[in-house]
């Protein structure tokens, strides 16, 4: 056969250019009588770029995309690559250069842009897409592209506005795409998994996320509760397990010293999601290891104080709580209360109850 008489079809969704597609290195096959050959109409692109946990928050979206979309291949563009689910996305591009020439020479059918960024919304407003959601830049700043975007644009720029939000982040980012959630799960890349030992006698392991990143202290509950939580888990039978990463490194060192609660150390990103994995129940503040227990669909008792509940979806596994004197703080990372610190009004055995109420 001539060269000239060997057809490709670019227009299939595991065809590469660059390099053999899937189907041919594994099977030899050609696209003339390609039994895996799959035609996609356009291209999906979704802009997400960060934190972590805000990323994995949003893959639901991926979900009803595919249901409304199976002829459309999926991009998402992001910080953290790592945490996608990669058999439900096309392509997955990290932010950098090559990403962006990539970008730039593609048109798009949809473009969805959910981060205010001015980055973000600056490669919103100068690539091309026959139709744009979320967020792009106008006279310079973060815009929202319609009307659809305004009600999530408007809480992110108005406290007392975020304060009476009575949606989900996910009712927002779907509305966003002119679609109302339908309790769509999150996905998330578990990697290849670890192979831990974790001897707890058939006990319900508890997993302990102690902090919450250096910047957001108004969050961080104090080691004399964490203490004292631990060993009301352990008179009741439950296994607790200390997670966090290198900023609890040192405190959680202590807690396991005086309690025995187990620590098995801070680890890369694809381990410690292993190891929550591990975990019946999370106990942790608003966090990425919060996220990453929802979606591997644990028990969550998440600790709340400065931000809006209502913007928790929690999929009915698990319960929000919040100190029983209000937060005066709202959506800030230091505490400008000088007459008390709402977080000392979370008693442990406050959290114990909760645990105990807990439906498996």
């Amino acid at each position: 056969m001539k060269e000239s008489d060997i057809a490709y079809y670019p227009d299939c969704r595991h065809f590469r250019g660059d390099i053999p597609c899937k189907p041919h290195k594994e099977t030899g096959v050609h696209c003339e009588a390609c039994p895996y050959y799959d035609a996609v109409k356009g291209i999906i692109l979704i802009i997400k770029l960060g934190a972590i946990g805000d990323v994995i928050r949003t893959t639901p979206l991926l979900l009803r995309i595919r249901k409304e979309y199976p002829d459309y291949s999926v991009w998402w563009l992001t910080y953290s690559p790592e945490v996608l689910p990669q058999s439900e996305i096309d392509s997955i591009l990290n932010f950098n250069l090559e990403s962006i020439l990539i970008l730039g020479a593609t048109e798009f059918s949809k473009l969805i842009n959910l981060d205010k960024d001015p980055q973000a919304c600056a490669l919103t407003k100068i690539l091309s897409a026959k139709e744009k959601f979320g967020f792009t830049l106008s006279d310079s700043k973060p815009a929202p592209v319609n009307t659809k975007a305004e009600h999530k644009f408007l809480t992110g720029i108005f406290d007392d506005v975020n304060k009476n939000n009575t949606k989900t982040y996910l009712d927002e980012i779907f509305e966003i795409c002119g679609w109302s959630f339908q309790s769509e799960e999150y996905l998330i890349n578990k990697g290849g998994g670890c192979n831990w030992s974790i001897n707890s006698n058939g006990k319900k392991i508890v997993g302990l996320n102690t902090g919450c990143g250096g910047r957001w202290i108004t969050r961080l509950w104090k080691e004399d509760n964490w203490t004292a939580l631990i060993n009301l888990l352990q008179e009741k039978g439950y296994y607790p397990l200390l997670l966090g990463g290198e900023q609890e490194h040192e405190k959680n060192l202590r807690l396991a010293s005086v309690t025995n609660a187990l620590y098995l150390g801070h680890y890369p990103l694809q381990k410690f999601i292993s190891l929550v994995d591990q975990c019946d129940i999370v106990i942790t503040a608003v966090t990425m290891a919060l996220h990453i227990a929802i979606a591997l669909k644990k028990q969550v008792i998440l600790f709340n104080n400065i931000f809006n509940p209502n913007e928790f979806e929690m999929y009915g596994r698990g319960v929000i709580i919040q100190p029983d004197k209000p937060c005066t703080c709202f959506f800030s990372p230091i505490c400008k209360n000088k007459e008390y610190f709402c977080m000392d009004y979370l008693s442990p055995q406050k959290v114990l109850e909760e645990i105990i109420s807990l439906k498996y």
